[in-house]
């Protein structure tokens, strides 16, 4: 299975790469740097969501139904003309349940590690939310993936697998929850900036070797 950093570069990523620059009027390399944090992010958070019964279940009820995978099947239509607003919204929806009250910390972090106005950062993690889960939802479909641990081995699993992947897994995991008190996301601006030693930098220097 391939890990999320390969789907980046893979045609299908690619194409998103160059939708979501199209979308944002930012550069393709600009645009790729910020998916490349924000996805591992993204996913870490469902990851951490996901560990309790109730997150997965409602998690397995987004891929079942609404986010199944369809959205992949006309990225080339999804992104002519401009992202529809519906889909912007749901992707709103989607931050807003995974990042909770942290959404605006974690565009800010972004933004002032890639460089990129915080405003397209957060398009581009709106964007980006229903895709990340339109492919999850065609994982759990092509693995037949019905209950919680299967969920959390595939995000596992998409995150790298085996020990390197468990290890990434604790970095994005401290990272989301920096101070230990089952808050996600906390501190993340300051990590980003390398206010604690490794922190985001050192933990996106390991995921993309930088």
């Amino acid at each position: 299975m391939s890990g999320l950093l390969d789907l980046l570069s893979s045609p299908m990523g690619k194409q998103l790469i160059s939708g979501v620059a199209s979308q944002t009027g930012k550069s393709t390399d600009q645009t790729g740097s910020v998916l490349s944090m924000a996805l591992p992010v993204l996913m870490g958070a469902m990851k951490k969501n996901a560990s309790s019964q109730e997150g997965a279940e409602g998690l397995m009820n987004a891929l079942s139904g609404k986010h199944s995978g369809g959205i992949l099947d006309n990225l080339g239509g999804l992104f002519s003309g401009g992202v529809d607003q519906s889909v912007l919204d749901d992707g709103a929806g989607i931050l807003g349940h995974v990042l909770g009250g942290k959404q605006a910390t974690v565009e800010n972090a972004i933004s002032q590690k890639s460089g990129m106005d915080a405003g397209s950062v957060s398009t581009i993690l709106k964007v980006a939310a229903p895709i990340l889960l339109g492919f999850l939802g065609k994982q759990t479909q092509e693995q037949n993936i019905s209950d919680s641990s299967g969920i959390n081995n595939l995000l596992g699993g998409l995150m790298g697998g085996g020990n390197a992947g468990n290890q990434q897994q604790s970095l994005i995991e401290s990272f989301l929850d920096s101070d230990g008190d089952g808050s996600i996301l906390d501190d993340v601006a300051s990590m980003a900036l390398g206010g604690k030693k490794g922190g985001i930098g050192g933990m996106l220097g390991g995921l993309f070797g930088k």
